[in-house]
């Protein structure tokens, strides 16, 4: 399934990772926002976290075609994503995306805080009000 991606911490356009990982090899960046989640702050990074009438800011990103794969597993592992790893930091899971400009819906891969580090997030985690990375301090 080649889904878009939604991201809302450190691959976000002018912040570091998405120099390292998406510039140039994105088709399309979009403002968007993911319901029923929301944000927690990580050493460095963010967590989204499923919470119902929460909401995570970010950006839907297109990848070009020939990028998609190369680019799919480089994601997985920045994220230490190993999927059906309960231990994992994140997991990749498709979820519905509402785009800012028209309130579309998209279908996105989005990593959230794999199911251990959830637990320990909701129970000891600093919230990151508002669900905006950029607007975190």
């Amino acid at each position: 399934m080649r889904l878009p991606f939604f991201v809302y911490g450190t691959l976000r356009p002018g912040e570091p990772n998405h120099d390292h990982f998406l510039r140039g090899r994105t088709q399309s960046e979009r403002p968007g926002r993911l319901a029923d989640a929301v944000l927690y702050d990580g050493p460095g990074y963010p967590y989204a976290v499923p919470e119902p009438g929460g909401v995570v800011h970010g950006e839907l990103v297109a990848a070009s075609p020939d990028e998609y794969d190369e680019l799919l597993a480089e994601l997985d592992e920045l994220e230490e994503c190993v999927p059906g790893d309960p231990h994992s930091l994140y997991e990749r899971v498709a979820r519905q995306v509402t785009l800012d400009a028209d309130g579309s819906a998209v279908r996105a891969w989005v990593y959230v805080a794999g199911p251990i580090v959830a637990a320990r997030l909701r129970a000891h985690g600093r919230l990151i009000k508002g669900g905006d990375w950029r607007a975190r301090y």
